[in-house]
């Protein structure tokens, strides 16, 4: 397909003149292969390490999780400009208003993980599946998709199902979102950390549970989906300059009530009246983008909570390999960070949590990435830092990844 878009400009008066181009290029963008097979090989190793809530000395857990993931991509159909060359032969391609007059894309996410400290492996699942249509000044999604906001992975990195809508630049601009749809059973939940025991590491208890139970975490069992809605509006220039932006999340689910025991007793976990079922957040981010060089920080409150509801970071880095990998990623570049989170657990509702701070802890991160070779990642977190509540405090975690893709 690159050759014969190499063709057509070639040859591109003689095509005009015969009126022919942009038609005879669509028709035969029909016959070409209409889907990529992408993904990635993963290996994480992850080493929790706590004071124990009630008793004496500290405890670990370590993780160590293999991830075999597919992400294809499918045109359903398109509408592209001849002087660009196609999606499908560079994938890496940014979709714009130069490229593409429409795109609608099926896209998804096919993982297997495996437990390589057990040795337990599971079959592969359909994590996401969604619709995609990019235009020249919108953008529209409808399925099973990623949520992952504007304030960086502090309010939500998670999936969802359900519609957006973007308006305005995707890239570079003033662009708003309009979210709307359900999250899974267990996604929202009131919680409270450093309020319960830890009884041991049990080999049949996954190795989540087993950290989940480390540092103490009381609230109900999320057994019930949640309904949401949301905007956030964004202003980013792109390659320098002040970024800005704000969002608001309005979600309902009966696990955010207070926690009740076996006894009857009701536990303050998510507000002081324990008669609300309703989660309003709102948020700020800002920062500023000088070459490889940023400096930026996020803000996020839940107004119906009393317990753990604000949330915040302030990160520096340098690089341009911040956060991990994809498969444009080329020999030689890194990136290295730094910074402070405190991540409420009623504000950080489905924060991106298994990196370096938890939800209910604040302290210090720091983290690295480089590439040794085209599309293969090494990548390095470190967390330090306390609970928001509790008498025992001390909460650390160390975090390794290998990223291969294809």
């Amino acid at each position: 397909m690159a050759e014969l878009r190499r063709l057509v400009e070639e040859f591109r008066p003689e095509l005009e003149r015969l009126g022919v181009l942009e038609e005879r290029v669509n028709e035969m963008w029909k016959y070409h292969d209409k889907v990529i097979w992408q993904g990635k090989i993963e290996y994480t190793y992850k080493s929790h390490r706590t004071d124990n809530v009630y008793n004496k000395g500290k405890t670990k857990v370590n993780q160590d999780d293999w991830i075999f993931r597919f992400e294809p991509i499918a045109v359903v159909n398109s509408k592209i400009d001849p002087n660009e060359d196609s999606y499908l032969s560079n994938p890496n391609l940014k979709i714009n208003d130069t490229t593409y007059k429409s795109l609608w894309t099926l896209r998804a996410r096919i993982d297997a993980h495996t437990d390589l400290s057990r040795n337990q492996s599971g079959s592969f699942t359909l994590e996401r599946g969604w619709a995609q249509g990019d235009y020249k000044n919108f953008q529209v999604k409808v399925g099973k998709q990623p949520l992952y906001t504007n304030e960086d992975g502090i309010v939500w990195d998670t999936e969802y199902s359900g519609a957006e809508i973007t308006f305005g630049k995707l890239s570079n601009g003033l662009r708003a979102t309009i979210y709307g749809g359900r999250l899974a059973p267990g996604t929202v939940v009131g919680a409270r950390r450093n309020a319960g025991s830890w009884n041991g590491r049990r080999d049949d208890v996954s190795a989540d549970d087993r950290w989940n139970a480390a540092t103490g975490r009381l609230g109900r069992d999320g057994k019930d989906p949640s309904s949401f809605w949301a905007v956030n509006v964004q202003y980013d220039p792109g390659a320098k300059g002040l970024f800005a932006g704000a969002g608001y999340y309005s979600i309902k689910d009966d696990d955010l009530r207070n926690y009740v025991d076996g006894a009857g007793v009701m536990h303050r976990t998510y507000s002081n009246s324990g008669d609300t079922n309703k989660a309003k957040i709102w948020s700020v981010n800002a920062g500023y983008r000088l070459g490889k060089a940023q400096l930026w920080g996020a803000y996020a409150s839940n107004t119906e909570a009393d317990i753990e509801k604000s949330s915040w970071q302030a990160l520096f880095k340098y690089g341009d390999l911040y956060g991990g990998g994809n498969q444009g990623t080329h020999k030689g570049q890194w990136a290295v960070w730094a910074g402070y989170k405190k991540l409420g657990s009623n504000a950080s509702l489905c924060a991106i949590n298994w990196d370096d701070a938890y939800a209910g802890t604040k302290g210090f991160v720091a983290g690295a990435s480089f590439a040794p070779m085209d599309r293969v990642v090494f990548l390095a977190k470190y967390f330090k830092g306390k609970y928001i509540e509790g008498s025992r405090k001390d909460a650390e975690r160390l975090f390794g990844r290998v990223e291969f893709f294809f």
